[in-house]
């Protein structure tokens, strides 16, 4: 039987899994030691206030929207779509101390993540991932 909403419950991710993947100290002292063998999540979730969360395995990337100028179409990063001011965003991501990557990402995510798949989500991260460390305290 075809169901419509199976596609979000395979994507979607419990808090355990999250929690494993963004907090794995937290996660052994509440769970013990990880026991399955599961990929790391992987995914753009929305945030407050329109910025959105890239989730790779422990990584965490947060996309800010800037303020849109011009006219012009733009070309997501992700989907390698040519979208509307009114259907994509420009977003700014901190990927090192004094080092920022603008992107472009189609509006809503879901459907753009849909079209890239696996491959192009992956491949995304890669690009912005591994972030440095922006203060003394981070490691």
């Amino acid at each position: 039987m075809n169901d419509p909403h199976r596609k979000t419950r395979e994507q979607a991710h419990s808090v355990q899994d999250l929690l494993r993947e963004l907090f794995p100290g937290t996660h052994r002292e509440l769970f013990g030691a990880r026991d399955s063998d599961s990929p790391p999540t992987l995914g753009l979730y929305p945030v407050a206030d329109g910025r959105l969360a890239l989730v790779h395995g422990d990584q965490l990337a947060e996309f800010t929207p800037i303020e849109q100028k011009g006219k012009n179409a733009l070309h997501c990063d992700l989907c390698h779509y040519t979208r509307s001011r009114s259907e994509a965003l420009m977003y700014r991501v901190t990927i090192g101390a004094r080092r920022s990557r603008y992107v472009t990402l189609c509006t809503p995510t879901e459907p753009c993540q849909g079209r890239a798949g696996a491959r192009g989500l992956h491949a995304f991260a890669e690009r912005i991932f591994p972030i440095e460390p922006i203060g003394p305290d981070e490691h």
